[in-house]
């Protein structure tokens, strides 16, 4: 079986290739823009499945879906009611950094595995909780350019961990893909 992982994330590549599987990346063109509201984990679920399905019908275009199977993913940061990606700007990322100081919140992953006919979508969720830090280390932080392209404007893997206390599910979820969750689920369709 050919792994097509549709994503441009370097953390998710990382993470798959720690457990061995092979795969070749191709990037989703799909557009993310959903209008309904929906709950953290749902988001993450639909986000996943439109990638994996966008690049799932671009490798059917070209004839060469027959033998692949193909992984989407999709990280939010939720605290206090409010979905929280990758921020807009700095004054977002300080805003959404400042929101997370002194507090708990919730990283949930969404991932879509496209298997033949077969689709597999699941949500995990990890909480995190932040120590309280200053406006100052905030600033130091977001100057380091680390934050500008995580969801909740931080990355747990670099310097953003040294501002967590404790977490409460995996941490690779926190760090972009549920590995665990995923190998498991091969694991049951002897797959990995």
């Amino acid at each position: 079986m050919k792994w097509i992982l549709a994503s441009a994330s370097p953390r998710r590549r990382e993470l798959l290739t720690q457990v061995g599987l092979t795969f070749e990346v191709m990037v989703s063109d799909a557009d993310e823009n959903i209008e309904e509201s929906l709950s953290p984990d749902e988001l993450v679920k639909r986000l996943s499945l439109i990638k994996a399905a966008a690049v799932k019908e671009e490798l059917s275009a070209k004839g060469a879906d027959g033998d692949s199977a193909v992984i989407g993913a999709d990280t939010v940061v939720f605290h206090k009611g409010e979905i929280l990606g990758k921020p807009k700007d700095e004054e977002d990322a300080f805003r959404m950094l400042k929101s997370l100081s002194g507090d708990t919140h919730s990283v949930y992953t969404g991932v879509t595995i496209l298997l033949g006919d077969e689709t597999i979508t699941f949500a995990n969720e990890t909480k995190v909780v932040f120590d309280t830090i200053s406006d100052e280390e905030i600033k130091r932080y977001i100057a380091s350019k680390e934050p500008m392209d995580k969801a909740g404007a931080y990355g747990i893997q670099g310097l953003g961990g040294a501002f967590v206390t404790s977490i409460e599910g995996e941490y690779a979820n926190v760090v972009g893909f549920p590995i665990g969750e995923f190998c498991h689920i091969l694991r049951e369709r002897k797959l990995l």
